[in-house]
């Protein structure tokens, strides 16, 4: 695993990962601001960009779609359980922006986290410790609350423990990114 900071890692990963950061803000703020249309729209954006600048754009596109599907079937059981609260949000079901997150995150599975992909591990500590602290800053910036805390901290913390090597492992197989096929 070379993880190292040159010119060409920086080059090829940064806009990556300022795309995705840009995605995730555009997002939360937007749910927190009621312009909950906001952030599906920059990450729509972003997914274009994404899956036109892939080697193989039809790979790219299947793994964002089954990470929309992964995040579909993840955040139901919490909103459903009346754990987590959405702003603007009446029904008891996750709403389509926390769900175009997962579209956003997969964005990076095989670029800027292409090295840490087949390390389970790894991803999982990421998962671990990364997933609720992006709840964290969504429930501070005002885009959610936190009904029952403690069972959604436990459920974010070993669901993303689970899911990250889960996804890292798909993107070593739906990779529009490799050189060869």
């Amino acid at each position: 695993m070379n993880m190292e900071a040159s010119p060409s890692w920086l080059r090829r990963n940064l806009p990556n990962i300022l795309r995705f950061q840009l995605g995730w803000f555009a997002t939360v703020i937007g749910a927190a601001q009621g312009l909950s249309w906001s952030g599906p729209v920059v990450i729509a954006v972003i997914l274009f960009f994404h899956i036109r600048t892939a080697r193989h754009a039809g790979l790219e596109a299947r793994l964002i779609v089954a990470a929309l599907f992964i995040g579909l079937l993840f955040e139901t059981p919490p909103a459903l359980l009346g754990w987590v609260t959405y702003a603007g949000q009446t029904a008891a079901l996750s709403p389509p922006w926390m769900i175009a997150l997962w579209a956003c995150f997969a964005t990076t599975l095989n670029v800027s986290l292409r090295g840490l992909r087949a390390h389970s591990a790894i991803l999982a500590l990421f998962g671990l410790i990364g997933g609720p602290a992006a709840y964290w800053g969504g429930v501070n910036l005002g885009a959610m609350q936190w009904v029952q805390p403690m069972p959604e901290l436990i459920y974010l913390a070993v669901g993303w423990a689970v899911l990250t090597p889960l996804l890292g492992r798909l993107a070593l197989h739906l990779d529009g990114f490799r050189h060869e096929l």
